[in-house]
């Protein structure tokens, strides 16, 4: 629900959420969900960099209390003292301040110039991953703004080992200010039976769909797993789910490879009510971290063919992991989609494995208390 902060009690925290975007990716859903399970117990105001990418909005129940101010300041731009002490003015009043990767980095800046001076509250930074301008190197300059914006941060959180890697070396982070927690789901709710009706399209008579989450954007190759697709026999369709601006291409790349009739893309979904139509799970990104699609696709009990990059390889049960292909290798994620599409049991078995894996290591509840704690160790209270 949308709540004028004078309506929210004194006594709950109010955390102020700055996102690069907040289309319905991984890092936004895994917010929403957070902010579903503490409920009425915090509040809060989430600002987009890109003001009109809000599609995790709907994600947030009504129960709880949400706004998302319309007259905050851009988080684009150049740095200028003038602008960040905009952004630094509009963070006052909060408990916590929360930042999203580099489209929020700004505001980070801004609180390291500022919060001294102006008491301002506790700020905790999350990256998640890099966009297609670093997926392949770290630019050298936001190496350097990152180091310094830093600086005043409580805490900064990464999902993943390689993200990990980086904030020590390449940012110099402390080894305090680093806590890396890894993503969990309700996997109960991915295991449980998935709802047809849930989307615009339904799976025929004998037919097989290889499926994938994501925003439809430049870095998740998205036309490379078309391509990958292509040579799969007529009965395998591939279903992509996510909005984005890169919509248009994948349906280019499907008609060039002669396979529109078996390409279909039905938007934003709620991922537990169908990642289990799926019969085997993709990505082709050219850079992840640690993608809350492959738990979430693991939990519903299926293989997943996907490029060897971020963490994939260590969420996987060891079996999965050797359909792996490097990343860019548009043959080989082809031949792990062929190996699987062609062996009913091989699918079966290797869902099997990942589900009991993802049950044990990436369960929902110990996220959510890891950062419930991270955040309460930031303000310094429990909530």
């Amino acid at each position: 629900m949308s709540t004028a902060a004078g309506r929210v009690p004194q006594t709950v925290p109010r955390i102020l959420h700055c996102h690069s975007t907040f289309a319905a990716g991984g890092k936004e859903v895994r917010a929403a969900r957070l902010m579903n399970a503490w409920g009425p117990r915090l509040s809060h105001s989430i600002v987009s960099a890109v003001p009109e990418a809000m599609a995790a909005a709907a994600l947030i129940g009504d129960h709880v209390p949400v706004d998302y101010p319309t007259d905050f300041p851009s988080l684009k731009g150049r740095p200028t003292p003038g602008r960040l002490a905009g952004l630094a003015r509009a963070m006052q009043g909060f408990d916590l301040v929360c930042t999203y990767n580099w489209g929020a980095m700004d505001v980070v800046m801004a609180h390291r110039v500022y919060g001294g001076v102006w008491k301002l509250p506790p700020l905790v930074h999350h990256e998640d991953g890099f966009n297609e301008d670093e997926a392949t190197r770290l630019k050298p300059q936001r190496n350097l703004y990152r180091l310094a914006a830093l600086g005043r941060a409580a805490a900064l959180i990464v999902p993943s080992t390689g993200l990990e890697r980086i904030a020590r070396m390449f940012w110099r982070q402390p080894e305090a200010r680093v806590k890396r927690i890894p993503n969990g789901i309700d996997t109960a709710a991915f295991a449980a039976p998935p709802d047809p009706e849930a989307l615009p399209i339904r799976k025929g008579e004998g037919e097989f769909w290889v499926g994938t989450l994501a925003g439809l954007r430049a870095v998740k190759r998205l036309d490379d797993l078309v391509a990958a697709c292509a040579a799969l026999p007529p009965e395998w369709h591939l279903v992509i789910c996510g909005e984005g601006p890169e919509r248009a291409a994948i349906l280019a790349a499907a008609e060039a490879h002669g396979i529109a009739a078996r390409v279909h893309l039905p938007g934003n979904v709620d991922p537990a009510k169908v990642v289990g139509l799926f019969d085997i799970f993709a990505l082709s990104s050219a850079s992840e971290q640690f993608p809350l699609s492959v738990v979430e696709a693991m939990a519903a009990g299926l293989p997943v063919a996907a490029p060897d990059v971020g963490d994939i390889r260590h969420i996987l049960c060891e079996p999965n992991r050797a359909l792996l292909a490097p990343a860019g290798d548009v043959g080989a994620l082809s031949g792990a989609l062929l190996a699987l599409a062609a062996n009913p049991a091989l699918r079966r078995a290797l869902g099997e494995a990942n589900a009991a894996r993802a049950r044990e290591n990436f369960d929902f509840a110990v996220m959510q208390a890891a950062y419930e704690a991270a955040y309460a160790g930031a303000m310094g209270r429990a909530f």
